[in-house]
């Protein structure tokens, strides 16, 4: 028998926004999404939401914060696409943070 979760892709980015900004801007990305690409909150904390969508499709948005940044990681079983939109939104670490961070 094979397991479910063995399907779910798990996509990362960081950001150098802070991970109260990234929660809220996955709830008000979802939630704008038109059609069967909508989701709302079924579950959240101060380091992740649980979105759900139309046909019981769940989405998972997880925060860190890193030296460099804020570490995020989403993911879906179908919604793939729509995640790395979502994730392609997010402001990038600047190079000088990022540097910062990898000096010895």
């Amino acid at each position: 028998m094979t397991h479910i979760q063995r399907n779910r892709t798990l996509q990362t980015a960081m950001t150098s926004l802070g991970s109260a900004d990234v929660l809220a801007a996955a709830k008000q990305y979802f939630a704008q999404r038109s059609g069967i690409y909508s989701a709302f909150v079924e579950q959240e904390g101060p380091s992740h939401v649980s979105l759900r969508g139309m046909g019981g499709e769940e989405i998972v948005v997880g925060v860190a914060p890193s030296p460099a940044g804020t570490a995020v990681n989403a993911s879906s079983y179908m919604f793939d696409q729509q995640v790395a939109m979502f994730l392609s939104t997010l402001p990038p670490v600047s190079n000088s943070a990022s540097t910062a961070g990898s000096a010895s």
